[in-house]
């Protein structure tokens, strides 16, 4: 990318919010943004300066994205959720998981009293401490002698 383009967009990080809309809506043909957020508008206006500039995502690198997320998605756990939508017809066993909880694998993490927790999601429970609790709150219980709602403890 060349020097004008840079310091064109580095020229831009320090303008009003009113300024910043109106480029956007002049790059993204008169679209509005979706937020009002100064930093998050900047950065979809440098990038938006570079793909003019450079070229953006190749067909099938954007392909291969999509088929990734479709797979992976870890926000949405699509991955272990059937697609009741697609086949209302088909009647499938509903998923115990609870939507609020990562995919199995995962490591929650926190701070409790100058110690480190690490919970370990599994398929059908927890493990903490190489122990399986079968939820959340016992294992918040087990820690702090209280009863307490797990996925708020965790923070989930």
């Amino acid at each position: 990318m060349n020097e004008t383009k840079l310091s064109q967009i580095m020229e831009l990080k320090n303008k009003p919010l009113t300024e910043l809309q109106a480029k956007y809506e002049e790059l993204f043909d008169g679209q509005k943004p979706t937020s009002n957020n100064k930093v998050f508008i900047w950065r979809k206006i440098a990038y938006r300066i570079q793909e003019l500039e450079i070229g953006g995502i190749s067909n099938e690198t954007q392909t291969r994205i999509d088929e990734l997320i479709e797979q992976y998605d870890p926000v949405n756990n699509k991955s272990l959720r059937p697609e009741e939508q697609n086949q209302p017809q088909k009647k499938t066993k509903k998923s115990r998981r609870d939507f609020r909880l990562p995919i199995p694998g995962t490591v929650i993490t926190k701070q409790y009293k100058d110690k480190s927790l690490e919970v370990k999601i599994l398929e059908t429970g927890f493990e903490y401490n190489n122990k399986v609790y079968k939820t959340l709150s016992a294992i918040a219980q087990e820690v702090t002698g209280a009863h307490w709602n797990g996925y708020l403890f965790f923070n989930l």
